[in-house]
């Protein structure tokens, strides 16, 4: 069954990505684990905007998932995980349907100094409840042209994205924006070999 997990919306500044808004279903993990996982998620969305030059989109797979991330030429992005089974191209023309709505709604000027929590945009929960059957979802949404001119650059997996000598047990150990629970949870998950399966 195809599943839609997070949307998140980005502002990439010039050395860091600023969290605007974002949505999550989470109910496929058990209730002991959605913290850790929406932790996670949080991290790769951060993480994969600041390492995609604006004005391109990719889609990276990382265990089960694929996350799929369209920073625009003016820094707004957007991001969209999913499972494997999730169509891209619908991925990116919500990721694309997002944003238009989310500059339309909130100035351009504004973007760099927004916390999430003075950030009203409710749509990305209904995005987000509404976009879980992909084939309702792209009947609604008639694909953009600007998308089909676009490439997508797929990766398979993030350590591809990473800026050479990075790795990703060394930005889960210096992060900030990790719980210590949630950085033992990545290390018991890496383990197992199961990583970013968040399962």
């Amino acid at each position: 069954m195809v599943k839609l997990y997070c949307i998140s919306v980005l502002y990439k500044g010039p050395t860091s990505a600023t969290w605007l808004k974002s949505a999550f279903d989470l109910q496929s993990f058990s209730f002991f684990q959605r913290g850790s996982v929406e932790e996670f998620m949080t991290f790769f969305c951060k993480t994969i905007v600041e390492r995609t030059i604006p004005a391109s989109r990719q889609s990276v797979k990382e265990g089960e998932y694929m996350c799929h991330v369209y920073v625009r030429a003016d820094n707004l992005a957007g991001v969209v995980i999913s499972d494997h089974e999730y169509p891209t191209r619908v991925s990116h023309t919500l990721i694309t349907k997002i944003l238009d709505e989310f500059s339309q709604k909130i100035p351009a000027a504004n973007w760099p100094n927004l916390a999430e929590r003075d950030v009203a945009f409710p749509q990305l929960n209904g995005y987000l409840a509404k976009y879980q059957n992909p084939r309702e979802a792209d009947a609604m949404t008639k694909i953009q042209e600007d998308l089909d001119e676009t490439k997508i650059i797929l990766h398979n997996a993030i350590e591809s994205v990473l800026q050479r000598g990075e790795k990703l047990d060394d930005l889960v150990s210096k992060s900030e924006g990790l719980s210590m629970q949630s950085k033992a949870f990545y290390k018991t998950a890496r383990k197992t070999n199961s990583c970013c399966t968040f399962s």
